[in-house]
């Protein structure tokens, strides 16, 4: 038995795997890695990949951040800044429900005049207005800032968004939780350890969150690795993650890093399957098709991927690197079902609230 065989196997024993073994998974064949990885794969029906109907929300792009990979921010005072009101919010939510929509991402910049009640007066809002739609929002670096701005404390800003009506975090802002790649793609962002302790705190304030990494720029395998296995960590101590979402790196349109040749598919899949491996203790892994492309995400839902995200009305940030979203329950329920797994609608909460048996289920 060769060293990729072995490694594949003591994890299919049930055993956790180093970062040694991790690196060394780059070596297997891509097809076995996907084998593997289906065997792990935990659904919450058979031979399921489920999604959720849900929209996300880029209330400002302002940013005083300024991070290389990232195409969107603008500087405060440019001709291009905005900033949505709270009307302009409610409309884009209330657009989101008439489509059947359950959850609603908002994120934006760091925007450095911005006060709290701008965003608890957002989730109020939204919350008493549409109390069906889950409010999954804001970054661990948002927060962060907030709470350092207003001189509130993390664990009662959390009580008090969750009083509110927040429901839970998404995982943007990790990118790569190493402090060498940190420095050279985004070195005024938090570091990975304090992404993680603000993590950590949403979690023991009972607000679950998902987990990201960006990767294919400046990381190595190693430190992908590295970021796997402190997601794992943290998540043994909280249970907090309800999944991991891992991208691709998109240079296009992006200031500093636009030189950088993008990962090849091969690379994506590879990278799914060994979070698979790696991430013993995450249930979910989300295709990561907004990035990828419909066909890759579709092809990843074959390398360890048990859910697709959501569909998504538009997606502001994105939208300067050329991918431009807008996909229907419809697609994502015919990408799963040609795929060959069987399409389940979700809430945020991995809630099932729809299984679309048959064809005639899609528009029903």
């Amino acid at each position: 038995m060769n060293r990729g065989e072995s490694i594949l196997q003591k994890r299919l024993n049930g055993e956790r795997l180093t970062l040694e073994e991790g690196v060394g998974l780059y070596a297997c064949d891509l097809l076995r890695l996907g084998q593997v990885a289906q065997k792990l794969t935990p659904r919450l029906v058979s031979n399921a990949v489920t999604f959720v109907v849900d929209r996300n929300i880029s209330y400002t792009n302002v940013c005083t951040i300024g991070c290389d990979f990232c195409a969107f921010h603008c500087t405060p005072g440019a001709p291009e800044a905005y900033v949505l009101s709270k009307e302009e919010i409610l409309e884009k939510v209330r657009e989101l429900a008439e489509l059947g929509g359950t959850q609603v991402l908002i994120q934006g910049g760091v925007h450095p005049d911005l006060p709290l009640n701008y965003y608890l007066d957002m989730v109020r809002a939204i919350h008493e207005k549409f109390p069906k739609i889950r409010i999954h929002s804001f970054s661990a670096i948002e927060m962060d800032t907030l709470a350092q701005k207003s001189k509130v404390p993390l664990p009662e800003l959390f009580r008090i968004f969750k009083e509110a009506g927040l429901n839970s975090l998404p995982g943007g802002g990790a990118e790569i939780l190493v402090e060498r790649t940190r420095k050279l793609i985004s070195p005024a962002k938090i570091s990975s350890d304090r992404w993680l302790m603000v993590m950590r705190v949403a979690h023991d304030a009972g607000l679950k969150t998902t987990a990201t990494m960006v990767f294919g720029h400046v990381e190595t395998l190693e430190e992908r690795i590295f970021h796997l296995i402190r997601l794992r960590e943290l998540q043994d101590q909280t249970y907090g993650f309800r999944a991991f979402i891992p991208w691709s790196f998109v240079p296009q349109g992006t200031p500093g890093m636009s030189h950088i040749k993008p990962v090849g598919g091969d690379d994506y899949l590879k990278t799914v399957a060994i979070a698979r491996l790696m991430l013993d203790n995450f249930e979910h892994i989300q295709s990561g098709w907004l990035t990828e492309g419909l066909k890759l995400g579709q092809i990843a839902l074959a390398f360890g991927c048990d859910d697709m995200g959501g569909t998504l009305i538009e997606d502001k940030v994105l939208e300067p690197t050329g991918i431009k979203v807008h996909t229907r329950r419809e697609d994502l329920i015919r990408l799963i079902r040609d795929a060959g797994f069987i399409p389940v609608q979700r809430d945020t909460d991995y809630r099932i609230l729809k299984v679309f048996g048959e064809a005639s289920d899609v528009h029903s």
